[in-house]
């Protein structure tokens, strides 16, 4: 998305990102971020919460009219409902969620890829 935003930056049409990446999106340099410290997947509110969706909504097209200057990041004040647990399941280095088959298929798949990457196939 963030490549994307760029891209129609440098065409004239202005974007805003709303995401729950912040570190990841800024890396990418979009314009304009709206930043909503929830799960990813989220960064419009939370599932069902039409009211909060809408508020982060107006949040971004604020942020459109407002930015003052590039690599604008704005972060809404909302707190997940269900607390902060979820990032001690995203933050960390055991990845809990991936077992050891997941894990030698990705590099099986990463291995091909780069083999195929040096013969000009991918």
């Amino acid at each position: 998305m963030s490549l994307v935003a760029r891209y129609l930056e440098e065409n004239g049409i202005p974007t805003v990102v709303a995401a729950a990446a912040r570190d990841i999106v800024e890396t990418c340099g979009v314009p304009r971020l709206l930043f909503t410290d929830f799960p990813l997947g989220n960064p419009c509110g939370e599932p069902g919460n039409a009211d909060q969706q809408r508020q982060i909504t107006s949040m971004a097209l604020d942020l459109l009219e407002s930015a003052d200057g590039p690599r604008t990041t704005v972060q809404t004040p909302f707190a997940w409902s269900k607390g902060d647990a979820w990032k001690s399941k995203v933050f960390t280095q055991e990845q809990p969620w991936q077992t050891a088959e997941i894990k030698n298929a990705w590099l099986e798949k990463k291995a091909l890829y780069r083999k195929l990457k040096e013969e000009g196939s991918a």
